[in-house]
């Protein structure tokens, strides 16, 4: 045996013996730091829970959860509890709405009044159509003044004081967000299909991306949904939030396709955890399809994106909003939500393939000049910077 040639491979063996032993030790640090420097985070905004996931070059990179789903079980949480994740909901509101127009049964050009059945026309400007583009881009004029619980509150047939919904300004004109937009935009959903609102979700776009999700809690598990808290400043407490989650089941028997809609909450009442969110966002940075299922096609996806009205953040498109002022060198697009004490985000950037879901159960929330919530802010900045910027 030549004893000069054995030499150098024990030494090539040895260097991947070392490198086997010192890479695994060398990323459990690394995450541990990342995870201790979250929880500092999460800790100087009283954050009850915390869930992340971050999208890099298309590809899930990292996700963590800290904190708990039930404070009072101690229950910690994870990346798989479900929540209501509040306003990103529109979204999917607008995704079913794009898929109709891409098969011929309306447009966003139509007059709103046609779509839902009773008269949409701001009193201050009768002549001027509200047609269903500006009812998925808030600049239809139309306000939560009386609310946003029930359609009768706008419907010049049932509501004596139907026109306090309107502002005093031109009908896509100017930039208002209005929930009742996005509960009157499910109505039409299920009056254009024949099928109710949660549904027609259910079929259309989450189980085609198989998301474990839903608007009816009762088609959910329950020991999966996280407990959402809000944060009382005045007695620096937080208060469990137990009708977030409210079966929907007592309205069925009564219920009225088109109308009795906002039962399940189109502008704000999807749950769903950090996991699928995270999948149903990459099928939007992706332009409409994801690991080879088709939702929504590339045109649609990018009307969807573009901005159709300025905002203080940037601006706004069809339940998709431009923001460049959560991370100050990016143009993010996504959506976040605020309800229940519950304060989601979902941002990516579909040319350069990255993104964030961000999602919390409860905190101390403070907000800055630009309408961002600190707390997000400085989580998914922190997460880009670690993992995109570094």
């Amino acid at each position: 045996m030549n004893i000069e040639k054995q030499q150098p491979m024990r030494k090539n063996i040895s260097l991947l013996l070392l490198l086997l032993i010192y890479i695994p030790m060398y990323s459990f640090g690394q995450n541990k730091n990342i995870h201790t420097q979250l929880e500092e985070i999460a800790h100087k905004h009283k954050a009850i829970g915390l869930t992340v996931a971050v999208v890099k070059d298309n590809k899930i990179i990292y996700k963590h959860a800290l904190g708990y789903s039930d404070l009072n079980k101690a229950e910690k949480m994870t990346t798989d509890h479900i929540f209501r994740i509040a306003s990103i909901s529109k979204s999917f509101t607008a995704t079913a709405l794009m898929q109709l127009i891409e098969e011929g049964k309306l447009s966003l050009e139509d007059d709103f009044s046609d779509l839902i059945g009773f008269k949409v026309r701001n009193p201050h400007y009768p002549d001027d159509v509200i047609t269903l583009g500006m009812i998925l881009s808030h600049s239809s004029s139309i306000n939560d003044k009386n609310g946003y619980f029930t359609l009768d509150v706008i419907d010049p047939r049932k509501n004596e004081e139907w026109e306090a919904c309107y502002n005093d300004y031109k009908p896509g004109s100017q930039y208002e967000y209005c929930n009742l937009n996005f509960n009157m935009a499910g109505a039409v959903i299920e009056r254009i299909t024949g099928n109710r609102f949660d549904k027609e979700i259910q079929k259309r776009i989450l189980e085609p991306l198989k998301l474990k999700a839903g608007y009816n809690v009762d088609g959910l598990k329950q020991n999966r949904f996280a407990k959402l808290y809000s944060y009382d400043k005045s007695k620096s407490k937080f208060i469990v939030q137990p009708d977030a989650y409210n079966s929907p089941q007592k309205y069925l028997n009564d219920y009225e396709l088109g109308r009795s809609t906002p039962v399940f909450s189109p502008t704000g009442g999807m749950k769903i955890s950090t996991n699928d969110l995270t999948r149903y966002m990459l099928m939007h940075m992706n332009y409409g399809s994801w690991e080879g299922t088709k939702v929504i096609s590339v045109e649609s996806a990018k009307i969807m994106q573009d901005p159709v009205i300025n905002t203080v953040y940037g601006g706004y498109g069809l339940a998709l909003t431009h923001n460049t002022t959560i991370i100050p060198t990016e143009n993010m697009v996504g959506h976040t939500g605020d309800a229940y004490g519950l304060y989601s985000n979902m941002y990516f950037e579909p040319e350069n393939k990255f993104g964030f879901v961000v999602i919390t159960n409860g905190c101390e929330a403070d907000y800055d000049s630009n309408e961002n919530m600190l707390f997000s802010k400085e989580v998914i900045n922190f997460l880009y910077d670690y993992f995109i910027a570094g």
